[in-house]
């Protein structure tokens, strides 16, 4: 089944082109195009779309307030496209919150290049955000006990997060239910370029009652803070000296930066039994390995359900290798970490 595409912006270039990548692909077609949020309300009721990817920045109604009109009246993925700069990853954060889905830098210079690899991000991300599942987050959840049995963990010092796909409205939801009391420290690992981690960093830290900062060379890891890696980076643990975290730049062959699997298997070799790794919403894969050598170290990994997941890529590679302790609804993950954690 082709998947129907409406594209929204206001540059003429940019629609052109993006109508042109997907077109080629056979997997989809775009059945409408819109220069502004309130014509995109209406092609959405009117031409019933699969996916909308949407601008942000756009006169008569910006995409952030389309996308609040569009999941309050006929709900569709959409997926944005935003600057690489520290106030567009403020305006895409918040596009999430309304209930976007995935979002891709919006690079005019690669656009009219029409690479392959730009096409083939594009339409993969596009199937993907057509797979998905609405998860806006909720203004005031309302936690409810884990429903997995389990024992408490004790003498656990180190937790690790890995998401990518759906992780920010995730997360969000995740500390909004942890105590500030909470002591033992937490990474976090998210899919996101280098201009979006420390607006990401900042928001949790103003939602949520433990310390929030994005990670940086030599930090040391105290209790009661998190650290969120930094984009286009690897982060890496060491638990020498009270415990220390550190920065390096990426191997250009690997495919995440920041990778879950680097950051879970500098947990397993530091912290071994001390430590829980947790895998949330996702595309891909990455993970399962990571989450591999935490069991053989003897540690714990937790694993977001399929019915809760916007992508139920990275949780479903853990589950299917039988990794996984722990099976949650992403609701439950927050109370069950302050209710079995010490």
């Amino acid at each position: 089944m082709t998947l129907k595409v409406l594209v929204v912006d206001d540059s003429g270039f940019f629609r052109r082109r993006v109508t042109d990548i997907i077109n080629a692909d056979g997997r989809m077609e775009v059945v409408g195009v819109a220069e502004h949020g309130r014509q995109a309300i209406e092609l959405n009721e009117s031409l019933k779309p699969d996916v909308i990817t949407m601008d942000y920045e756009m006169p008569v109604m910006d995409g952030i307030t389309a996308v609040r009109h569009i999941m309050s009246s006929r709900p569709v993925p959409v997926l944005m496209f935003s600057s690489l700069t520290f106030e567009g990853a403020r305006v895409t954060l918040d596009a999430i919150d309304a209930g976007a889905v995935d979002f891709l830098p919006k690079n005019f210079d690669a656009i009219a290049r029409n690479s392959e690899q730009i096409r083939r991000l594009l339409t993969d991300k596009i199937e993907a955000v057509a797979r998905s599942r609405q998860s806006p987050v909720p203004a005031k959840p309302a936690p409810r006990p884990a429903t997995t049995s389990g024992t408490r963990l004790k003498g656990i010092e180190l937790i690790v997060i890995g998401t990518s796909t759906g992780g920010p409205a995730a997360l969000q939801t995740v500390f909004r239910s942890i105590p500030a009391d909470f002591r033992v420290p937490i990474i976090i690992v998210q899919h996101m370029p280098a201009s979006f981690t420390t607006a990401f960093a900042e928001r949790l830290n103003n939602l949520s009652g433990l310390s929030v900062k994005e990670a940086a060379d030599g930090d040391a890891i105290r209790p009661g803070c998190v650290y969120v890696a930094p984009g286009g980076m690897q982060l890496m643990v060491d638990r020498r000296a009270g415990g220390s975290i550190h920065i390096r730049e990426s191997d250009e062959r690997i495919n995440y930066r920041p990778s879950v699997d680097i950051a879970f298997a500098s947990a397993a070799k530091h912290y071994g039994g001390h430590s829980l790794g947790i895998v949330l919403t996702g595309m891909g894969a990455d993970g399962k390995e990571g989450a591999r050598l935490i069991k053989e170290a003897g540690g714990h990994i937790w694993t977001q359900d399929e019915a809760t997941s916007v992508i139920y890529g990275m949780p479903m590679s853990v589950n299917r290798a039988g990794l996984s302790d722990a099976v949650l609804a992403l609701s439950d993950v927050g109370p069950k970490l302050a209710s079995d954690v010490r």
